[in-house]
């Protein structure tokens, strides 16, 4: 059965944003701006002095934002029917959809709203939740969606790497408790107690409120310090991992797709548009994009044969 026509559309416009769909850049550009004066907003009502003069219109601006993040959200909803149409049940869609991390910052952006309402909760505390709704941000940033791409393919790497530092924090916590306790029973009086100063010591921060003051406690803390930079180094590393294997990933794809457009000796318009929106949506740089398509005509023997061969396959 066919989707209906208004859903797909409202569908393209939210989500796939076309190359040259002048209505779904518009609204994402809309929506970007309104989010970022939201976040403005927020900032500027913790002024105490600038929140009393211009209360209304903090609350205009307000219902406002939330009336529009309503009707996206509801809107979303209904068009994520068209993610996989005929593949699986609307309902299983749209349920699909309301669970991802996407969507659950999007009901970020107007839940506090809705809170305050209806349960009545410290209003103070709610302006911070509405802070949240910066993470609808990450839709519209390839860089953001990327880094979120490597933190979903890597968590396992990182709950080990959790779990490696809470066992050192342990152990560090538990010796600093053994060899001070006596000369500083206020700061490492217990083991719990003293994983405060374990924590700021392997991660190399050092703020320096708690310092051991015993020779055996100093050579201790050395220690501690040492195997911390190894124990802050290894997330770092395997964040460095994931984006490498990803864009290796997007390259190798960005090139298939390239090679399957030129192999016939002609990149057609819709080929050139579809290639441009693959490479935005992958986060590659256009001129990353332009040489992998100039490579794959090359190996198309089609330079010359078609018009964007050899050229910014963008300009189409």
């Amino acid at each position: 059965m066919e989707s209906p026509s208004a859903r797909r559309r409202v569908y393209q416009v939210l989500e796939v944003a076309h190359h040259g769909d002048r209505l779904s850049r518009g609204v994402d550009v809309a929506l970007i701006a309104l989010v970022a004066g939201n976040v403005a907003a927020v900032m500027a009502e913790s002024v105490e002095p600038l929140h009393r003069a211009h209360r209304g219109l903090f609350d205009v601006f307000e219902s406002v934002s939330v009336a529009v993040f309503s009707v996206e959200y509801f809107l979303r909803v209904w068009s994520a029917a068209e993610r996989a149409p005929g593949e699986a049940p609307a309902w299983r869609e749209r349920l699909r959809w309301v669970l991802s991390p996407m969507a659950l910052a999007d009901l970020a952006a107007i839940l506090p709203f809705f809170l305050s309402a209806v349960v009545g909760l410290d209003l103070r505390f709610l302006r911070v939740l509405r802070l949240l709704r910066i993470f609808k941000l990450t839709r519209y940033s390839g860089s953001l969606t990327l880094l979120l791409e490597v933190f979903r393919s890597q968590r396992r790497a990182y709950v080990a790497s959790l779990f490696v530092l809470m066992m050192v924090l342990v152990v560090a916590a538990s010796g600093i408790y053994l060899v001070e306790r006596e000369a500083q029973p206020a700061a490492f009086g217990s083991i719990p107690t003293s994983m405060w100063w374990a924590l700021v010591t392997l991660t190399t921060v050092g703020y320096g409120d708690v310092t051991p003051i015993t020779t055996w406690g100093k050579v201790f803390a050395g220690g501690v310090t040492l195997v911390g930079v190894g124990v802050v180094a290894l997330p770092t590393a395997i964040l460095a991992s994931g984006f490498l294997t990803i864009a290796q990933r997007n390259h190798e794809r960005l090139s298939s797709d390239a090679a399957d457009a030129a192999a016939d000796g002609y990149v057609s318009r819709e080929e050139s548009e579809r290639y441009r929106e693959l490479a935005e949506r992958l986060g590659v740089p256009p001129e990353v994009a332009a040489e992998i398509m100039a490579t794959a005509a090359d190996a198309a023997s089609a330079v010359g044969a078609c018009p964007h061969c050899g050229k910014d396959p963008f300009e189409a």
